[in-house]
């Protein structure tokens, strides 16, 4: 473990919130007795380590060396940090708010009241809003870039934090003039555009509720969302580009309209040009027009919203409690409604500002991006950046589009400095031989995040290699729950292949074995035992909070179950196994999915794949794989023995299938997850419109086709047809 002691000076002055650091050293990392079986299985090489000016300046540095300043614990080093932060909860987040000087009132009362989850209170008495912390850097530094956007279609500009704030300033005026108060509802269905960040800002100023939808959604999917929230106004587009084609949303969007209660007023942005819309509906650049208070001086870079007369205003922000709904966000479920799930203005604000300066390192005025829509919430998380004082940048279209270098080519032409990506497309770019580091100017880049899916060792090591070496790559676990990761990154911490790095503060994650008691060194159910405040401050519309308490907390009374396989070595790091309701059970051996999919899908013959165990309890199944062939590629009996051998020698032989099968695509949910629990409701009778929701789908055909295969508990080879490869 790299460890860290403290100098015994104060904190350096420097700007509000951000403060400078104390001399640190380093000493070497020593692993744990588990290192020999980890390398034997291909994790646990050490890629990177921090030198002594990276954790002499990191941020979680500073932080130590403020905390000591003030009377806490001179800290040795990460791993003791973390265990007050978990240990001394309400003082932590305290703490948090304090070093980063949070715009608001803190109140007398304690930070956290309440004994057990969720029945917890943080910051009695407080009160702030989220918009106004988020652009605080336009009072401080106001030529500072806030958003860089880009699309396919040549959309690009950038807005400065003042431009930001006199944007947001307008469309709340406009907001309000539509009817929206405290508490109400403010819906979008956009794409990841400057409007969708100014219409957050603007909804959460008026202490309203902001909730979005990516226009790729079909018009159930929305509904499904919307219709539960019953929103008052609706800020929607006419259409979106991507992979070099455009796509109208008019026709959905009347579907949506017509589902939707009240109707909502509804707020056009116009992307597509010509589409037209509805008589009745406002266009974005006329919000705020007319009311008193429009803005005046010379249209951003790039941007055709902003009024040429009238007086400027800044926001005005409507202080509210710590647990105020922020925003409603979805879960990905695959059955019954998406669960809208709130996080209040507090414990987003602490939580964002936390997990950016602390594990991911980034200052003020660095640029950051994550490649994500507006309904993922890494798009919440990268709006979050604001708050942090950086530059974000927005990309409306594909990452793979028109070469599979895309997002590279986007961080060598913003200069970024954090580029973040769901861990499939470095698998993608792995496994085209992409050398970025040598393709485009990454200079600038420090480091890389990765999300979404448990990143397999080989994609750590090409990193290193064909993208940049002296750079930090954090792999985070995470959720939509929390909106955020609970492991991942510290620049405090070793690189090594496969393992996320540690438990992030004020995050005790462990690993419960079958009897409920934590163990360290093996497989079992991620759960939380300590609050965090970005946990939900509830569901929409959940009397009693029934629902929420039915998702986390039923099988360990008090405890967050997540409901990943997770094991937490000696030392601190983290290895996440996949669902642990999509557990491979053979002869009593359990393993994740995920290290079967790394073994599989190393295979440059494969682009995608799934296997699901149809074991019942006293009674072992069979073990089916599915896989989807790369363009040009068939499954023969060749591949199938090299994919069977390859299984038999990484893994075990219990986990050498019983049956392979080449099918058109692989069914996933719309934020990217493969579906192994409804395919084997399916295999084991379960029709596939019952097993998961098609409007929660990607593509509901994929899991459709699926249905042949229905009560079988595996499938008939002859009965399966060859088909063309769908795009991924």
């Amino acid at each position: 473990m790299i460890c860290a002691t403290t100098g015994h000076d104060g904190a350096l002055p420097g700007a509000p919130g951000w403060h400078d650091a104390e001399s640190m050293e380093a000493s070497a990392s020593e692993f744990g007795t588990e290192q020999g079986d980890l390398l034997s299985r291909g994790y646990g090489a050490v890629l990177w380590e921090p030198d002594d000016k990276t954790v002499r300046h990191a941020r979680v540095t500073r932080f130590m060396s403020w905390l000591a300043a003030r009377g806490k614990p001179r800290f040795g080093g990460y791993e003791e940090l973390w265990q007050w932060s978990v240990t001394r909860p309400g003082e932590f987040w305290a703490a948090v708010w304090d070093y980063f000087e949070v715009l608001g009132d803190r109140g007398t009362g304690p930070a956290l009241a309440g004994d057990v989850m969720p029945d917890v209170r943080w910051f009695d008495g407080a009160t702030l809003n989220y918009a106004r912390n988020a652009l605080r850097t336009a009072w401080t530094d106001p030529d500072r870039t806030a958003i860089i956007f880009d699309s396919e279609r040549g959309r690009a500009g950038s807005l400065s934090y003042a431009q930001l704030a006199a944007e947001v300033a307008r469309v709340a005026r406009g907001l309000r003039s539509l009817g929206v108060r405290r508490g109400d509802r403010v819906a979008a269905l956009l794409p990841n555009v400057p409007e969708a960040v100014v219409g957050l800002l603007a909804t959460a100023s008026l202490g309203a509720i902001w909730s979005s939808c990516s226009p790729e959604f079909g018009a159930s999917s929305v509904i499904d969302r919307f219709v539960q929230i019953e929103p008052k106004v609706l800020i929607a587009c006419d259409g979106y580009g991507y992979g070099g084609k455009e796509f109208s949303r008019a026709e959905m969007l009347d579907e949506v309209m017509t589902a939707l209660p009240g109707p909502p007023k509804v707020v056009m942005v116009d992307l597509l040009g010509g589409s037209g819309s509805s008589p009745s509906a406002r266009r974005w650049e006329d919000l705020g027009r007319g009311v008193p208070g429009g803005l005046k001086g010379p249209s951003p870079r790039g941007w055709q919203s902003t009024e040429a007369g009238g007086d400027a205003r800044e926001p005005e922000f409507e202080e509210v409690p710590f647990a105020h709904p922020l925003w409603v966000v979805y879960s990905s479920g695959t059955t019954g409604l998406p669960k809208p799930i709130m996080h209040g203005h507090g414990g987003i604000v602490l939580e964002h500002l936390k997990a950016l300066s602390f594990h991911q390192d980034l200052k003020p005025g660095d640029v950051f991006t994550w490649y994500t829509t507006t309904g993922w919430m890494m798009w919440n998380y990268l709006a979050g950046g604001l708050l942090a004082g950086l530059t974000i940048v927005l990309y409306d279209g594909s990452a793979t589009y028109p070469a599979t270098d895309r997002l590279w080519r986007l961080a060598a032409e913003h200069a970024v400095n954090y580029l973040g990506v769901g861990a499939p497309y470095l698998v993608a770019c792995m496994k085209a031989g992409l050398r970025p580091g040598e393709e485009a100017d990454l200079s600038a880049l420090r480091a890389i995040g990765s999300t979404g899916s448990p990143l397999p060792p080989e994609a750590f090591g090409w990193v290193y290699e064909s993208v940049k070496r002296d750079l930090l790559l954090g792999s985070f676990s995470g959720g939509t729950d929390v909106c955020t990761g609970f492991v991942g990154p510290c620049p405090l911490l070793p690189i090594r292949a496969g393992i996320i790095s540690g438990r992030c503060l004020g995050a005790e994650v462990e690993a419960y074995d079958e009897d409920g008691k934590s163990v360290v060194g093996q497989v079992g159910e991620l759960v939380i035992t300590q609050p965090m405040p970005s946990m939900p401050v509830g569901f929409w519309d959940d009397p009693g909070g029934v629902r929420y308490r039915e998702s986390y907390f039923d099988t360990y009374p008090g405890v967050w179950r997540h409901g990943d396989w997770i094991e937490i070595l000696p030392d601190g790091g983290c290895i996440i196994y996949g669902r642990s309701d999509a557990t491979l059970n053979r002869g009593g051996v359990r393993m994740g999915t995920s290290e079967f999919y790394r073994v599989v899908e190393s295979f440059d013959e494969l682009a995608d794949s799934l296997v699901v165990d149809t074991g019942r309890l006293g009674a072992e199944g069979r073990l089916i794989l599915y896989v989807v062939p790369a363009a040009g590629a068939e499954l023969d009996d060749d591949l199938k023995n090299r994919i069977r051998a390859a299984l038999r020698a990484q893994l075990s032989p219990r986990h050498v299938p019983d049956e392979i099968h080449q099918v058109p695509g692989i069914p996933r949910t719309l934020s990217g997850k493969k579906l192994e629990v409804p395919v084997r409701k399916i295999l084991l009778g379960t029709a596939p419109g019952v097993a998961a929701d098609p409007n929660a789908l990607a593509d509901p055909d994929v899991l459709r086709y699926f249905g042949r295969f229905q009560g079988q508990g595996g499938a008939d080879p002859s009965r399966l047809h060859k088909v063309a490869i769908l795009s991924q």
